[in-house]
């Protein structure tokens, strides 16, 4: 393993753990000095935490946020099967 790789575990271990965000389906890619997030979060607040998550952790790195916000709610209408 590189030292990026070993970076971007660190990362994804304390935005798994921190009670900010518990965040176990964004992905953290580590090149050089910046960091990648991608994925989909239920809101615009978490994405934000996730960013503060690596801002504590990583003060050195770049964030590219990539994150997108995908509401997760009730279905509306009725669903027709067939």
């Amino acid at each position: 393993m590189t030292a990026e790789q070993y970076l971007a575990a660190r990362l994804r271990r304390a935005l798994a753990e921190d009670p900010r965000t518990t965040e176990l389906g964004v992905r953290v890619t580590v090149r050089g000095d910046h960091v990648l997030l991608s994925g989909d979060v239920a809101c615009a607040e978490r994405r934000a935490e996730l960013e503060a998550v690596i801002h504590d952790v990583a003060p050195e790195l770049t964030v590219l946020d990539d994150v997108k916000v995908t509401p997760v709610g009730e279905p509306e209408g009725r669903e027709e099967l067939r």
